[in-house]
């Protein structure tokens, strides 16, 4: 028993790293000079102004951050979880 809480914050520093790439993995999606510019918005916060947010909300959009969270849960989840939750948009 003792053995298994040794290893305990391996298995964090894994899980960490784990969802650290799946992170990068989703951030390669934009390029360069719109990373650059998520990260300022990001840093002035709440004094953003309407084209701004405008802007921001476009930029997180093309993160998907549904499949970012379903990847991340499906990755820690000890049961798989069910593909329609997966962030694929509707087809109308």
């Amino acid at each position: 028993m003792f053995r298994s809480v040794r290893r305990l914050p391996f298995f964090k520093v894994f899980a960490l790293a784990q969802l650290a790439l799946l992170a990068r993995r989703h951030l390669t999606q934009l390029q360069p000079h719109e990373r650059r510019r998520l990260g300022a918005l990001v840093r002035r916060g709440p004094g953003l102004q309407a084209h701004e947010r405008a802007e921001l909300r476009e930029l997180v959009g093309r993160l998907q951050p549904r499949s970012f969270a379903f990847a991340a849960a499906d990755a820690f989840s000890p049961w798989p979880l069910p593909r329609f939750l997966g962030g694929r948009r509707r087809r109308f």
